[in-house]
């Protein structure tokens, strides 16, 4: 039997085989009996046996085929057969089997890649999950501090009461700035955040993000510049709100992680349809093993050093969702010890 045998030819074979070895069978019986009258039959007999055959072999296999692949079929699909289709017959013609075997592999490939897919958001949920808590129960933890001091009668030495307030409240901003970037990050993943586009320098909107942080920068001893060669306008179509929370996290992230003494640079490049934006530092710099997860909701490089700088955690994953809203991409370049740069591109105005 030949590899990948269709089932009407199965039957085709086994009916040949059979039609011969009864016209095998009838030369013998015919060469052992004389007399010429039985020699019709050597036509009539093998004939209506061959045509005979191969109808029942054709309609069993047909039912023993149907229903072992209708199993395998029920053990693989997701969803119900309709009923026109289940009593549409098979083509016997086609190689069911191969076809069958085919589809289990592929659902088998599809269900792996499903399962470690499943197992992946499943670590990173439970990781958001603890994130999340870590992020704020240190705040919590504080305020619920705070408060109890003062109502035990830290309220009434003029030494605490006014400074606890203010710790408390500090920390009460520190959940609600949590809470706003991930109502941000929600509203922007569910599409239920409108972008107001509109064309803009975006030359003119990083010179502003830079003057708004000159102070903070100097604080860290960090000086901030457009590139050379990028000084002039550059008009792009966005949310320029938006936009401007793009640059104000990056840049913010530059200052934090710059060394002192070291500077920022935004860069802005003309790519015919699409203008490039880059803010590079000669900071501290990523390992390449986070760079993957970089963009990842409260994902830190250096947990410790993160929080005690401050923020929420959640700058990058909103500078990426900020700019998948605007159906374009950013990206990250960094080596250990020699600073990072993080690009996006704007539609050219």
């Amino acid at each position: 039997m030949k590899k990948n045998a269709t089932p009407s030819y199965i039957a085709r074979i086994s009916s040949i085989k059979i039609s011969v070895l009864i016209l095998v069978i009838l030369l013998i019986v015919m060469l052992a009996i004389p007399g010429s009258i039985y020699w019709p039959l050597l036509i009539i007999l093998p004939g209506a046996t061959l045509i005979g055959s191969f109808l029942l072999y054709y309609y069993d296999l047909e039912k023993f085929i149907y229903r072992k692949i209708k199993v395998i079929y029920k053990s693989i699909y997701d969803t119900k057969t309709p009923i026109e289709e289940k009593e549409t017959k098979l083509d016997m013609s086609s190689d069911l089997i191969t076809d069958a075997e085919d589809k289990v592999l592929r659902w088998q490939k599809r269900k792996l890649k499903e399962s470690k897919k499943q197992k992946k958001l499943e670590r990173y949920r439970k990781e958001f999950l603890g994130n999340v808590f870590h992020e704020l129960k240190t705040p919590i933890f504080n305020i619920q501090g705070y408060l109890e001091t003062l109502i035990e009668g830290g309220i009434h030495d003029e030494k605490i009461n006014k400074k606890f307030l203010n710790k408390a409240r500090k920390n009460v901003r520190r959940i609600t700035e949590i809470v706003d970037d991930l109502q941000m990050i929600s509203n922007l993943e569910d599409g239920s955040f409108s972008l107001m586009l509109e064309n803009f320098d975006i030359h003119k909107l990083a010179t502003d993000v830079l003057e708004s942080m000159d102070i903070r920068a100097n604080k860290n001893g960090v000086a901030l510049e457009i590139k050379e060669g990028c000084d002039k306008p550059f008009f792009v179509v966005g949310d320029r709100e938006l936009i401007h929370q793009v640059l104000n996290n990056l840049v913010t992230n530059a200052i934090k992680y710059g060394k002192t003494g070291g500077k920022t640079q935004i860069g802005l490049y003309d790519m015919d349809e699409y203008i490039r934006v880059e803010v590079s530092d000669d900071g501290i710099g990523i390992e390449q093993e986070h760079l993957p997860r970089i963009f990842e909701r409260f994902y830190r490089v250096d947990k410790d050093r993160s929080r005690e700088l401050g923020g929420s955690g959640l700058g990058l994953s909103i500078v990426k969702h900020i700019l998948e809203a605007h159906n374009q991409t950013v990206n990250i370049r960094s080596t250990f010890g020699l600073g990072t740069t993080i690009g996006f591109t704007l539609k050219k105005a």
